[in-house]
């Protein structure tokens, strides 16, 4: 399951419990586990309903939402490597003489006035929300983007992709599923390697032949496909390539 759009549109609550509720299941907005109601989960002799086992599946698979959210690619956060640290070590609940001492950092003002910077920060982004929400109530032009995939690489100009857009690269470059021919212009590369990822989805992972067999059916140089969905980000593989599978 692409998971990208539930993750796009999800309410900043939801963001920060890292799952949403349907009306069957809870679905994990991290990497598109789904959990169903109405069963019962029984983990190391304990027994979790629904949701709690939810919790639990973050916990076990990201070790929190906040280190997953600040694992993505610094153009999906906004965030600088140093302010990623910074905020790392906050969220252990160091104090500013520890994050001086480990951040080499020379006085405990310096560490102050980066707190002030995030907290700017944060006001600015809260303002900014608002600003869109108000511009959405009004803007009846904007086009459907694309979600950007959360695993995705070297995030740029070349993930402005519409819908309409992927429809029709994909009408253009594939007759029953087949790729006529893998497009030189790196935007249309990703919206082939896309289209091709979702075809990915159907099993958790894929032994090197299995997945050398399935490209194959879409395209004849399948090691130049499956080289590119890892370079994108689509897709990630044991050292020794012996297995492959979809990254979430």
């Amino acid at each position: 399951m692409d998971v990208s759009s539930f993750f796009q549109n999800a309410t900043i609550d939801e963001l920060k419990k890292g799952y949403i509720e349907k009306d069957d299941s809870f679905l994990c907005l991290l990497c598109g586990e789904q959990v169903e109601k109405g069963i019962i989960y029984p983990v190391d002799g304990k027994l979790y309903e629904a949701e709690k086992f939810m919790k639990r599946h973050i916990e076990g698979s990201h070790q929190s939402v906040f280190h997953y959210l600040i694992g993505l690619d610094k153009k999906m956060t906004g965030l600088t490597e140093h302010q990623t640290k910074l905020l790392e070590l906050f969220y252990q609940g160091k104090s500013d003489a520890e994050v001086k001492k480990e951040l080499e950092i020379g006085s405990a003002s310096t560490i102050r006035h980066h707190r002030f910077a995030l907290k700017e920060k944060e006001r600015q982004a809260r303002n900014f929300l608002a600003i869109i929400e108000l511009m959405k109530e009004k803007d009846n032009h904007a086009p459907s983007f694309v979600p950007i995939h959360q695993t995705a690489t070297m995030v740029d100009d070349r993930y402005n992709i519409t819908e309409a857009e992927q429809e029709e690269i994909a009408a253009k470059y594939f007759n029953a599923g087949v790729l006529s021919k893998f497009p030189m212009k790196q935007k249309q590369k990703l919206m082939v390697l896309r289209e091709i990822a979702k075809r990915l989805e159907g099993q958790e992972s894929y032994s090197e032949k299995e997945l050398n067999q399935l490209l194959q059916t879409i395209y004849e140089d399948y090691v130049l496909i499956r080289r590119y969905l890892i370079e994108y980000g689509f897709l990630d593989r044991k050292a020794d390539g012996s297995l492959y599978w979809l990254k979430k």
